[in-house]
């Protein structure tokens, strides 16, 4: 795969490449200057007001919040939102990620009822559910996550669901509890290589953990669907492994987005791709046998979602 820089290679680890910020005076990293085409524009349009009033008022939180998702104004003015459930704080603290941590709440037994109202509210056909992940859970939230999608099912006949799931530390069981509620579409996020977990707080046995939760899932039959993030020094042969990886457990779909540092307490950028290379990576993934890729500087798990899915159910 040829890349539109000077040496062909994309970049090593973190401090390898020339590209990296450097490290100031107070230990901390500079913050690398954003390209052109990462500009945005701040929020607008009539849906996006009317969706986010709607989410204050039955208490909803969604993952284009909390991550500060570039493409909220597209998508929700397109109707589209991700709902983040079981709360807003994640019980782990991984450092490519704006999601606040700590000690998170008890579940809501309503919410439900609450995401069915949004739903109807925007007249969703294709939905994405995603959550924190509660390692403070006995089942890891899985009854909650298969609870929602039951209500939503039960009540919107030809409704779509997506289940961005956390890892349930490779527990099959509680896998298997969300798969039994029948997602048309079972996505985990794998995020990056393998060799750059460490730098994300992420032990190395995540990686293949995330694996398995694919490999279970494809096995059972659903369609799967994974995401990573570039831009954190991994290289060229660390992709194409991360690609084989993921075809290698079954997984149709994949998502392809530029990692941008939300907050200075987060891992900062060692590069930024341009829209050729994504390109380029988009094309070297279709080859390896994905059915759908979407690869830009802004693309996230659930952008696009719906037009992700269509063509792999009517091949």
């Amino acid at each position: 795969m040829a890349v539109e820089t000077p040496n062909r290679n994309l970049p090593g680890q973190i401090g390898a490449h020339p590209g990296v910020p450097p490290i100031n005076r107070a230990g901390s990293r500079t913050k690398m200057p954003k390209p052109q085409w990462l500009k945005t524009h701040i929020p607008y349009g009539r849906d996006y007001f009317k969706i986010k009033k709607n989410l204050e008022q039955r208490n909803l939180s969604t993952i284009c919040q909390s991550a500060r998702c570039p493409n909220i104004s597209e998508c929700w003015n397109r109707r589209c939102a991700t709902f983040l459930i079981m709360g807003d704080t994640c019980s782990r603290n991984c450092l490519f990620c704006s999601v606040k941590s700590g000690t998170p709440l008890p579940l809501r037994p309503d919410e439900p009822l609450r995401i069915l109202e949004m739903v109807e509210i925007m007249n969703s056909r294709y939905v994405v559910i995603t959550s924190v992940t509660r390692d403070d859970l006995d089942d890891g939230g899985s009854s909650h996550f298969a609870s929602i999608i039951r209500t939503l099912k039960s009540n919107r006949p030809g409704l779509k669901i997506e289940a961005l799931i956390p890892d349930f530390k490779g527990n099959t069981l509680h896998i298997d509890t969300v798969l039994h509620a029948e997602p048309d579409v079972l996505n985990h996020n794998l995020e990056t290589i393998r060799r750059l977990y460490p730098l994300l707080n992420r032990p190395p046995l995540n990686y293949p953990v995330s694996l398995d939760v694919l490999r279970h899932s494809s096995g059972k039959g659903f369609i799967t669907k994974s995401g990573i993030m570039v831009g954190l020094g991994e290289t060229e042969e660390e992709l194409n492994e991360l690609f084989r990886d993921l075809r290698a457990c079954g997984v149709k779909l994949l998502t392809i987005g530029q990692y941008l540092q939300p907050t200075p307490d987060n891992v900062p950028v060692a590069r930024f791709y341009t829209p050729g290379e994504f390109e380029l990576l988009k094309n070297t993934a279709l080859q390896l046998g994905f059915t759908g890729v979407e690869s830009g500087p802004f693309v996230r798990s659930s952008y696009n979602a719906s037009e992700m899915y269509e063509p792999v159910v009517n091949r």
